[in-house]
């Protein structure tokens, strides 16, 4: 291992970090909004931090190894939760420690839940800030999933490991910083096409620039209490249902596709967005016919919320906790699936539980058949038997953690609906649950040791499961 080449990384990052606190206190200057000093002196202290951190770890590491790779990942998110609840909690908008800490993972893992009631009334500086958190964590969760965790090797997204040759060891970093500029940029256009369309389709520009950012990174936190139902518009539903479907996807297929002029044939070529896009069909049919035939909400609000949740975004235009229970289980279930891998989306990826299933079917294949060679493959490729053993044990485990952390909040005196929803929605990195933290409410209510299980869940769900464990087997740390 390298010890100060850790450092250095999270040193770097944690000054990013503070030197971002910069722009909401310019946002408080222009708007005469208070708080300019707090964001100010949280950015100055952070950033002087971040320099001890630098200074202390010598200069930019030449090389990390996996091991390097997986402490900076864990430590990165963990660190940067902490500084960004700075903010929420010397302004004044969160007095508790706790809910600024909640507040701050919320966004920085683009989960979406929030303890904050009043958004109208906040300062644009504190708002601009949740928004500014779920946006960096979103571009922090692309480079995550397509740049570290397939050199990582980490459940099944090897996949989309890059063929570099030699000992992953020396190209882990060259590799990251490589991959990060190609995917900034893409981000970046994304986010600023996003903004101009919620800004011609009626938002004023600070509810565009914020509900941008908030869609691209597949976040959820809005500018009102109401969220998306505070614009009785269906042409800014409309848009927003399809950037979220756009955010849903793999960003390396984004930029392919972007070198062969966004062609639709690009898209369709790949087998992951071609399951995303039928499964996104399956459920809307499926919860339209139930939710309109009883008469209980309109059909582009279905839409919205379907693809809203079924991206693991968080927005929400109505209360579909009021929807009939075939469509809220329904929803339920979606949250796990999510997004496709690569993408800024939670839940446990589409293309792992095509593979999966695809897993299910060979082995029912190899009762009739035992003596046959059947192959589980992703197009034309054949997946090798250790990334579907790693994809079973990833499954195993992101299942066992939802059931744990549901079980602890239920221990803390939550009813079983929440607990249950709340845990599936943090832990895929969705926002809004269903009895007391649904889509009309909020996580506010909940006694301070849920709050506590909920951030844990909500690192875990991000950082892939596996990333979090690889710490606690006493061999990650023996040379």
């Amino acid at each position: 291992m390298h010890p100060k080449g850790v450092i250095w990384t999270i040193g770097t990052l944690a000054t990013f970090y503070g030197g971002c606190m910069m722009i909401p206190a310019l946002v408080a200057i222009y708007y005469d909004a208070g708080h300019t000093a707090e964001f100010l002196e949280a950015g100055a202290i952070m950033m002087l931090f971040g320099f001890g951190m630098i200074r202390f770890g010598g200069g930019a590491p030449e090389c990390l190894s996996h091991r390097d790779g997986f402490l900076i990942v864990a430590l990165a998110w963990l660190t940067l939760a902490l500084i960004g609840a700075v903010p929420f909690w010397t302004t004044g908008t969160l007095p508790s420690v706790l809910d600024a800490m909640f507040e701050s993972t919320s966004g920085l893992t683009t989960t979406g839940a929030t303890v904050i009631s009043g958004l109208d009334q906040l300062p644009h500086s504190i708002l601009l800030w949740r928004s500014m958190q779920e946006w960096l964590g979103g571009m922090g969760i692309i480079v995550l999933a397509v740049a570290v965790m397939p050199l990582l090797g980490v459940g099944g997204m090897q996949l989309f490991k890059a063929e570099t040759p030699g000992p992953v060891k020396d190209k882990l970093t060259a590799r990251v910083t490589e991959t990060a500029k190609l995917l900034w940029y893409l981000y970046l256009s994304m986010t600023l096409i996003c903004a101009l369309a919620y800004w011609l389709a009626g938002m004023t520009p600070f509810d565009a620039i914020n509900h941008a950012m908030c869609t691209v990174a597949i976040g959820g936190f809005s500018t009102h209490d109401a969220s998306f139902g505070f614009y009785q518009s269906t042409l800014l539903q409309l848009v927003a249902s399809g950037f979220m479907v756009l955010a849903g996807i793999n960003f390396t297929l984004h930029f392919a596709t972007a070198l062969k002029g966004f062609s639709l044939r690009a898209y369709f070529l790949d087998e992951e967005f071609r399951v995303y896009i039928g499964w996104l069909c399956i459920l809307l049919a499926c919860i339209s016919l139930i939710v309109i035939s009883s008469g209980q909400d309109s059909a582009i609000h279905v839409v919205f919320n379907v693809v809203s949740i079924a991206t693991t975004t968080g927005f929400a235009v109505s209360d579909y906790s009021l929807w009939p229970p075939g469509a809220t289980i329904l929803l339920v279930m979606t949250m796990f699936v999510g997004a496709c891998a690569g993408s800024t989306g939670g839940g446990m990826k589409v293309v792992r539980i095509m593979l999966l299933f695809r897993q299910g079917i060979r082995e029912i294949r190899r009762l009739v058949h035992p003596h046959g060679i059947i192959q589980v493959k992703m197009g034309n490729q054949r997946i090798h038997s250790n990334v579907t053993e790693a994809l079973w044990g990833f499954a195993v485990l992101f299942m066992v953690c939802y059931i744990m952390v549901a079980m602890l909040l239920a221990f803390t005196g939550v009813d079983m609906v929440t607990s249950f929803t709340a845990a599936a929605a943090c832990i895929t990195n969705t926002g809004p649950g269903f009895g007391t933290v649904g889509p009309a409410d909020n996580y506010e209510s909940l006694p301070d040791m849920a709050k506590s299980v909920l951030i844990f869940a909500m690192i875990l769900g991000r950082l892939e499961i596996y990333t979090f464990f690889v710490l606690l087997v006493p061999e990650f740390w023996r040379d």
